[in-house]
């Protein structure tokens, strides 16, 4: 199996402030929600296209101080993409990909919106999502939706 990374591009990137009160000293649990959608594309077989989001969502359970919302689209060109073994390397393999622009977006918008940035961990290859761990994927993230 071959493939490259032939584009990618920010098809959503969104930060709100959230007016909460708060006293000097208080700490915030920020949970970054991953999803994924990977497609093949119909009309080119070779065609892949990649979407990571991550979001922040402030509730009335869990107040944050800002809502944010990110989501990139990778476009790859792959060839010898026949079984699910190589579906599961192509969806590791590109998200392992994307992921370090994901992490550099959050970043910015946060550190351009006059916080102190946000930085997403480093997490290794296939362990992002449970269906790369060869898991039942949680209900929170979305599964890889490769289309045949």
């Amino acid at each position: 199996m071959k493939y490259a990374l032939r584009g990618i591009t920010a098809e959503e990137l969104n930060y709100s402030v959230n007016r909460i009160k708060m006293d000097r000293n208080t700490k915030f649990e920020i949970k970054p929600q991953f999803s994924r959608t990977i497609r093949k594309v119909q009309e080119n077989d070779k065609l892949y296209f990649v979407a990571l989001e991550v979001k922040v969502e402030s509730t009335e359970a869990e107040p944050k101080p800002f809502n944010l919302k990110a989501r990139l689209v990778g476009i790859f060109e792959a060839e010898d993409v026949n079984t699910d073994e190589d579906r599961q390397v192509l969806a590791i393999s590109t998200t392992e990909i994307v992921y370090p622009y994901l992490r550099a977006v959050v970043s910015s918008l946060t550190a351009n919106a006059f916080i102190n940035p946000l930085i997403l961990p480093v997490i290794p290859a296939g362990t992002m999502f449970p269906e790369d761990r060869g898991e039942q994927p949680s209900k929170s993230f979305d599964s890889p939706d490769v289309l045949n």
